[in-house]
């Protein structure tokens, strides 16, 4: 068993049985909990990279936030629809299809928090990746998207629009 499909059953079973013990509250909390590190993970690649590109390059602000919003998608879905096309056996389409909502609102969320914290920290500006400056923006940035993706993950997962990865 792969690692990827190790990790969802395990996930899922905890779900299972947290809703069996405990309620569905509990189980959604820890649900939310594990899907917004999900999304975090894929979020942090695409960001770090898309800052460290648009901070070497000199780019505008703007230019590097979009430049990293739109690599924090890529990962963000690669990290979701390739595990679950193996898993389910579904093509890219269906698995697309299946994952595109929850995980375009999750990441947006988490964006948005995550390039505005760096910007008004100034990390986006420092004009290098040596700076400690960029590296401290986005160690604020990271758990500050986190927090807020949590509910937002949290209310998609209650809604059934998103699920345990």
């Amino acid at each position: 068993m792969n690692h990827e499909h190790h990790s969802h059953h395990d996930c899922c079973i905890a779900e299972r049985k947290a809703k069996a013990h405990t309620g569905h509250k509990k189980s959604s909390w820890n649900a939310a909990a594990h899907a917004t590190l999900h999304c975090l993970t894929g979020c942090i690649i695409g960001e770090t990279i898309g800052l460290m590109i648009g901070v070497t390059l000199g780019l505008h602000p703007y230019s590097s936030m979009l430049l990293a919003t739109v690599l924090a998608y890529i990962s963000g879905f690669s990290l979701t629809i390739f595990p679950l096309m193996k898993r389910a056996h579904l093509p890219f389409k269906s698995a697309l299809k299946a994952i595109w909502l929850g995980e375009a609102i999750s990441i947006g969320v988490m964006e948005l928090v995550m390039n505005s914290v760096d910007y008004h920290m100034g990390g986006i500006r420092s004009g290098s990746v040596f700076n400690p400056l960029f590296w401290e923006a986005l160690a604020f940035a990271i758990p500050a998207g986190y927090i807020a993706a949590f509910p937002v993950n949290l209310w998609l997962i209650g809604k059934e629009m998103k699920r345990c990865h």
